[in-house]
């Protein structure tokens, strides 16, 4: 294992890259995969990989921009996660890291991980005192037509999956009854079934809504309300027998412990992307393990198999493949689970692809 690394650069490239399945939403459809990929490229040769998702193409050309205004921060500056992330807090502290910032320093502790766990020649979850292991997954659809969908639905039955999420949010509210119940029977009482709103109702209608489907056996109602209105989500959840689960607009881990506080959640899902990257999401842990609290991941199949592993709290990952198409060697689902791969996170990218799907 090398002593130490040091970044000589950063490289960013914007793709678009296809999903093998578009996810509609009650709050917008998601037709392809905006990513930032980036690279920390070192003195010693070694070059940690990391990708991130923009949510829509239009946000690509001010993160590439944003990449180039901290790249000065970080050149000449040793990979080391922590204080990497401690500088990043001190430099922006009167800002904050939210949004685009948040989203790319996130990432780039991500990139920082790779690049270590490739120089030891290991996967990164035995940098974080783990070992690889299968980790349960979910299969994550978007909002679905329990006819039309019905073969999908069965193939991930037949991938192994003992989870299916879907996106409820109709604009008609006996459409969640019908579609829920609909797949309920589809998958069968044993398989676990997740519904997700996306944040588009009132504290008052989501009580109303979640209670109509309360039957269907929900292993977990997702952000029925907006993610930051914590008391909205306490009131939802002291309402209804279901578990409630928010978590993946959580920033850093401040948001995780205002959460937990104001009693916003039976379940826990941060966002690598958003909560702090490799870093963060430890630091996350701590406080979910001190609470009981369940840990599922969201997106980011690749590093979150690492993550969730050493989280004593661990739940459920969240099979969503947003990577994929840029991978050489995409993430696979064996018995419908996903297992952590090295070195570093595992990723390589398909150079090919890349230039197929890069945009300026």
């Amino acid at each position: 294992m090398m002593d130490s690394l040091t970044i000589r650069d950063i490289r960013a490239r914007a793709v678009n890259a296809p999903i093998a399945r578009p996810v509609r939403t009650a709050s917008g459809a998601i037709e392809t995969a905006p990513l930032l990929l980036l690279d920390v490229l070192t003195d010693e040769g070694v070059t940690g990989s990391a990708y991130l998702f923009g949510y829509t193409p239009l946000m690509l050309r001010p993160l590439m921009s944003l990449v180039d205004a901290l790249r000065p921060e970080l050149l000449g500056q040793s990979v080391v996660p922590l204080q990497r992330m401690q500088q990043m807090q001190a430099r922006f502290r009167l800002l904050g890291l939210q949004g685009l910032l948040g989203m790319l320093v996130s990432t780039l502790d991500m990139a920082f991980w790779d690049a270590l766990g490739k120089a030891a020649g290991q996967p990164v979850v035995r940098l974080l005192g783990g070992e690889p292991g299968a980790m349960r997954a979910y299969d994550s659809y978007g909002m679905v037509d329990p006819v039309a969908d019905a073969a999908s639905l069965q193939r991930s039955l037949d991938q192994g999956f003992r989870a299916i999420k879907i996106k409820l949010g109709y604009a008609d509210p006996k459409r969640d009854r019908e579609v829920t119940r609909a797949v309920r029977e589809l998958i069968g009482p044993d398989v676990a079934l997740m519904v997700d709103f996306n944040q588009s109702l009132s504290p008052v209608e989501a009580i109303r809504r979640i209670r109509a489907i309360e039957d269907c056996d929900l292993h977990w109602v997702e952000e029925p309300v907006s993610a930051e209105d914590l008391q909205g989500h306490a009131k939802v959840r002291s309402a209804v027998t279901a578990n409630i689960q928010t978590g993946e607009n959580w920033w850093f881990a401040r948001d995780a412990e205002q959460a937990l506080a104001a009693g916003a959640c039976d379940l826990m899902m941060p966002d690598l992307m958003k909560i702090g990257g490799i870093t963060g999401w430890m630091n996350v842990a701590g406080i979910a393990a001190a609470a009981s609290m369940p840990v599922s991941s969201h997106l980011f199949i690749e590093a979150s198999a690492h993550v969730l592993a050493v989280t004593p709290t661990c739940d459920w990952l969240e099979f969503m493949d947003f990577g994929g198409a840029v991978l050489a060697e995409p993430n696979r689902v064996e018995q419908g689970c996903v297992t952590a791969r090295g070195p570093g996170l595992g990723m390589v990218w398909d150079e090919a692809a890349v230039k197929r799907y890069q945009i300026d």
